[in-house]
């Protein structure tokens, strides 16, 4: 009895956990059949789905594309897609009336415009945000044409501002808000008085042109992008200023910006769209000529700014007031207390809001075909009154939702790669308020 142990002194190797609890049958059995109701749920998705797919997969895979009419494709064989109004249409649809021998200009703007973003959604690229802060002047020079110079007075008038500042800030004006307001004055009297002449100056002695091209031949998804991306960029400052105006202890400014967000988000889009259309031209000086894609931009962007001024003033609002009465202890003035403190956290809880206005804002610019400008839902509507083409249907929006939904889809997938990473949304505020603020 003595040489019997009661206590063991190694420990028993664990077991392997049951098949059933692990693997690909472990997530089926946890995620699709842990119930009865979810199981049910799984079975019907899959009936629904293998019946839509049984439907449309021998519709799209054996579609034809090299026909010349949809009357081709019928005779061929009427039980299958006609893709060959893409291959036919696809330059209309992307560029719209723009000449053909310009592809290359609303090509290049593309491709720059994927570049700019970069160093603004990934601060470690943040050593080339001086090309993100000169692709705008570039884009429309692009786009638009003529002298470079034009557009290229705009950034000059800056750097004119900007030298005007450091001398006055370091030699004649102590305080920093009065150099700001004159270097401000003076750049303004710079535009009015002198921009001209220095236009002329620099395209006679060193001529860059472009041929120009009229914002009627504007259209096809570039159309979409060039309003899109506009508001988009515009309307983001302009809702974090009106969400502060709201919040203002001033009376008057808070009235103002309640009652500008209260207008806007009480009219429907297609009204300002229309109003920017038909009925600015009645307020303005007899011989003016406001262009319309910058019309139909000035208006996406003030509806769009109303909305993300909501969705900032809930982000704003859901910061323990802590933070405020920290800031305050610290000694920073209000507009230091929003920059280094406030804004950073109050836009990192805003962010599925404030990527839902973006796509939703992108997705409006369809509506711009109400006011007869040549998006790719009304291209898709001249297309379909093409004889060769009377009828087609599925195709062109099928192809038309794939390209908004590939933009559309890429910032939610930028929202929440943000989220997933919230040390790299900190991260980013803090770099750029070390380069910039």
């Amino acid at each position: 009895m003595a040489n019997i142990a009661y206590v063991r002194r190694k420990e028993i190797p664990p077991s392997p956990p049951p098949l059933t609890e692990v693997g690909v049958i472990g997530w089926v059995k946890q995620n699709l059949f842990s119930s009865w109701f979810n199981a049910f749920l799984t079975l019907f998705s899959l009936y629904f789905i293998i019946v839509i797919v049984s439907d449309f997969f021998p519709w799209a895979w054996g579609g034809h594309w090299k026909t010349k009419s949809l009357r081709e494709c019928f005779d061929l064989d009427p039980n299958v897609a006609c893709f060959s109004v893409l291959t036919a249409r696809w330059k209309q649809l992307l560029f719209g009336l723009y000449p053909a021998e310009e592809y290359w200009r609303p090509t290049l703007t593309f491709i720059l415009l994927l570049l700019s973003i970069v160093p603004i959604l990934f601060p470690k690229y943040l050593k080339f945000f001086w090309f993100s802060a000169i692709y705008p002047g570039l884009a429309v020079w692009l786009l638009w044409g003529g002298s470079f110079w034009s557009v290229g007075i705009v950034y000059i008038g800056m750097i004119f501002g900007f030298i005007t500042y450091v001398i006055l800030s370091s030699k004649f004006l102590k305080t920093t808000s009065m150099a700001l307001l004159a270097s401000g004055i003076l750049t303004l009297l710079f535009y009015f008085f002198l921009s001209s002449l220095v236009v002329e100056f620099l395209s006679f002695f060193l001529p860059i042109n472009l041929p120009f091209v009229e914002s009627l031949r504007m259209g096809g998804f570039t159309l979409s992008l060039i309003v899109g991306v506009s508001g988009i960029v515009a309307s983001f400052p302009i809702g974090i200023l009106l969400a502060l105006g709201r919040q203002s202890d001033l009376p008057v400014i808070k009235m103002i910006c309640v009652g500008f967000i209260e207008f806007i988000r009480g009219v429907p889009l297609i009204t300002l769209l229309f109003v920017a259309s038909v009925l600015l031209n009645y307020f303005l000086p007899p011989g003016t000529n406001f262009d319309i894609v910058l019309r139909v931009v000035i208006m996406v962007t003030l509806f769009s700014a109303a909305y993300m001024a909501e969705v900032i003033r809930g982000g704003l609002a859901g910061l323990p007031i802590g933070q405020h009465e920290a800031s305050a202890s610290l000694g920073l003035s209000y507009w230091q207390s929003q920059r280094l403190i406030v804004m950073p956290q109050a836009l990192k809880i805003s962010i599925p809001g404030i990527v839902n206005t973006f796509i939703g804002l992108f997705k409006d610019t369809t509506l711009v075909s109400i006011i007869s400008l040549r998006d790719p839902v009304g291209l898709a509507s001249t297309i379909r009154a093409d004889s060769k083409w009377n009828g087609i249907y599925w195709e062109l929006y099928i192809a038309i939702g794939l390209m908004f939904f590939v933009f559309c889809f890429g910032m939610s997938q930028y929202s929440q790669f943000l989220e997933r990473n919230r040390v790299f949304a900190i991260d980013s505020c803090e770099t750029y308020h070390r380069r910039f603020l």
